[in-house]
């Protein structure tokens, strides 16, 4: 998990500094991922790391601040890490949390690099505008093919480009080995969590998978629910998939391919399948287990 904190942190702070950016529409996990840091999950040194990475990207656009002459290296003053679990749980408002940013900038613990080429928040926005434009131009393009097999497939291609650049915009990031996944968290397309009246609890879980590093191709598998790297964890008991959509129980990725795969965890379909149960005394995690590495994604069901 802790090899996926910087870009979780990254996350973290883009949705909820204002007014630099946006903090409308933020899901509720990325807020409960603040309190992290404050109660030790997440190490100075990672929380730190995440913050300059968001100004390096030219993700974050801070404001002017001068850097004091009295730096300090004893590390973040309490009351920061303090806001960041206050900020968590909402009893301070986003631009309490970004003053406390602001701080570390000042004493020196986080460092602003200074460079003509580092892009603006504008350019930043407008590179992302620019790109979404262009997918969709892309898609429109296809309404120009005759034959009709050939303009479905350019759609069907189009449309997934357009998914993917949406998915990774708002996504919780993990990297695995070669392959790359992004979860966009509960409440997303594909992504949520219910409890029928009947009293079962189901999850539906929409997630992208890329091979990002590898020049050969790199295979998921999940042949059924008894032999599957996938499953569910409340840390006493494990649950497996009720659907999923893994064709021949696996998915192959060619480099630099990307795929979405859906899963849901319910009702006990046999095959070595459980029933999914939901105790809110406990916390959840999506585990992946491959050859080439794992995971455990926290769900944040509560």
């Amino acid at each position: 998990m802790k090899g996926a904190i910087l870009a979780i942190v990254t996350i973290l702070l883009v949705g909820s500094i204002t007014p630099f950016v946006s903090a409308e529409g933020v899901p509720a996990w990325v807020k409960s991922n603040a309190g992290w840091w404050a109660d030790g999950t997440i190490s100075e040194t990672e929380f730190v790391s995440g913050v300059q990475h968001l100004i390096k990207e030219g993700i974050l656009a801070v404001p002017p601040t001068t850097v004091s002459d009295e730096k300090t290296h004893q590390g973040i003053p309490t009351w920061v890490k303090s806001n960041a679990g206050w900020w968590a749980d909402g009893t301070i408002t986003d631009g309490e949390f970004l003053n406390g940013i602001q701080h570390l900038i000042k004493i020196g613990i986080v460092n602003v690099p200074i460079s003509e080429d580092l892009p603006s928040q504008e350019e930043s926005i407008t590179s992302s505008t620019s790109e979404s434009v262009a997918l969709q131009a892309e898609l429109d393009k296809c309404a120009e093919i005759t034959k009709a097999y050939d303009r479905l497939n350019c759609e069907r291609a189009a449309k997934h480009e357009i998914t993917v650049y949406q998915i990774k915009g708002n996504s919780q990031v993990f990297q695995i080995g070669p392959v790359t996944y992004y979860w966009p968290g509960l409440g997303s397309e594909g992504n949520s969590f219910e409890i029928t009246s009947s009293g079962q609890a189901l999850l539906n879980l929409r997630i992208l998978v890329e091979n990002t590093g590898s020049t050969q191709n790199e295979a998921l598998f999940c042949t059924g629910p008894a032999i599957c790297n996938y499953d569910i964890t409340n840390g006493d008991k494990e649950f497996k998939y009720s659907q999923m959509d893994f064709t021949n129980g696996q998915i192959v990725l060619k480099p630099g391919q990307s795929k979405i795969f859906n899963m849901m965890f319910g009702p006990n379909i046999g095959g070595g399948g459980t029933t999914f149960e939901y105790d809110s005394g406990k916390d959840y995690h999506f585990r992946i287990n491959e050859s080439f590495g794992s995971a455990s994604i926290p769900l944040n069901l509560g």
